[in-house]
């Protein structure tokens, strides 16, 4: 899949796997802001779309970052962070200790992570609201942070569905159309997939 993002600008490339309560990805993100960067990433779930695992890995001019993140099958996280270069930007990782309760990563401003909640909660069958911590991912910074989220479904056709996400300081929401595997198609604000 390959998406072209609003604001910052910038576009994403992944390979995406499904299987049955599993998902895998592999991908690519380029930006421009808040600096010109190059993100590289991959993501591992456990059997009911749950994070496993999230590797990421952002560079620029003079400057790498890298993140380890992890939850084990008993749901503690684990985070390793590296920084090589000089920067202006918040520092890599964060405190594990804070992402108690979260079952999924969240990586900024990508239309991928948002698969795992949505599939794991059968929003695309019309599903209940759900309220979320995830463990929000800033990019290209690669900062973690525990963050609240509400996803609910709103219109469900054969070809797409629309759910509406809030983020919970209400800093943020848009009405994300999918297709019938629960991938991005339009994410307002966020990315508009490239049509094969």
């Amino acid at each position: 899949m390959a998406w072209v993002k609003d604001d910052p600008f910038g576009v994403e490339f992944a390979e995406i796997t499904l299987a049955p309560q599993l998902v895998a990805a592999e991908g690519v993100a380029i930006g421009v802001g808040p600096i010109p960067y190059r993100l590289d990433y991959m993501l591992e779930t456990a059997p009911g779309y749950l994070t496993s695992r999230l590797w990421a890995s952002s560079r620029g001019e003079g400057w790498r970052r890298m993140l380890d993140l992890r939850r084990d099958a008993s749901g503690i996280w684990t985070a390793s962070a590296d920084e090589q270069g000089r920067v202006d930007l918040p520092p890599a990782g964060g405190d594990p200790a804070t992402l108690t309760g979260a079952l999924d990563c969240d990586l900024g401003f990508s239309p991928v992570t948002n698969l795992m909640p949505i599939l794991r909660h059968k929003l695309l069958a019309d599903g209940d609201p759900v309220e979320l911590t995830m463990a929000w991912v800033s990019v290209p910074d690669l900062s973690v942070r525990a963050d609240g989220q509400r996803y609910a479904s709103l219109r469900t056709a054969s070809y797409n569905h629309v759910i509406r996400y809030e983020a919970s300081d209400r800093t943020f929401a848009a009405d994300i159309t999918l297709d019938s595997d629960g991938i991005v198609v339009d994410y307002p604000g966020i990315a508009r997939r490239l049509q094969r």
